[in-house]
């Protein structure tokens, strides 16, 4: 956004892509397994679980990594959909603004540590609640539902009123 501007076609598109987004995950939270859906398809978890058992008993520390490795690239290339529009929404209010280099980068900063304090969170609350499919099901859909309102907020503040974000 940086490098190409931030112009109102692009506002009103990244806008729009936000309220898509935003409308998908709480209709995700209403009804749940049916239409359009940006979660993790039902068909591909058996196999990210296979992945996820065989690092788990590797012998070695080396193929475990690995391992680790290949699952998170695999994992993010399938929920790349579902996270990308908060991080190019937030990137691209950024460039609304007149910010020097080092404002720019340290609220990019401060988005990667709240990123990272997110999947951390998500990651302990996984661990604690392995074994209840219902608690990780239920706790997704409120996910779905907070991240669904604010896409939704932002998408309309982008198209309808972005002189909020300057």
């Amino acid at each position: 956004f940086l490098l190409a501007g931030m112009s109102s076609a692009l506002r009103i598109a990244l806008g729009g892509t936000a309220l898509i987004i935003g409308a998908i995950n709480v209709k995700d939270f209403l009804r749940p397994h049916q239409g359009p859906s940006l979660s993790i398809p039902a068909s591909a978890k058996p196999g990210i679980y296979a992945r996820m058992r065989a690092v788990m008993h590797a012998d070695t520390v080396m193929p475990s990594l690995l391992a680790v490795a290949a699952l998170a690239v695999v994992a993010n290339f399938v929920e790349l959909p579902c996270t990308a529009g908060l991080p190019a929404t937030y990137t691209a209010i950024l460039t609304q603004h007149d910010l020097g280099p080092p404002a720019y980068y340290a609220y990019l900063g401060l988005y990667i540590l709240a990123y990272m304090a997110d999947d951390t969170l998500m990651v302990a609350t996984a661990v604690v609640a392995l074994s209840s499919r219902e608690l990780a099901e239920h706790a997704g859909r409120w996910l779905k539902l907070a991240s669904g309102a604010v896409m939704l907020a932002l998408g309309a503040t982008m198209v309808l009123r972005p002189e909020w974000l300057v």
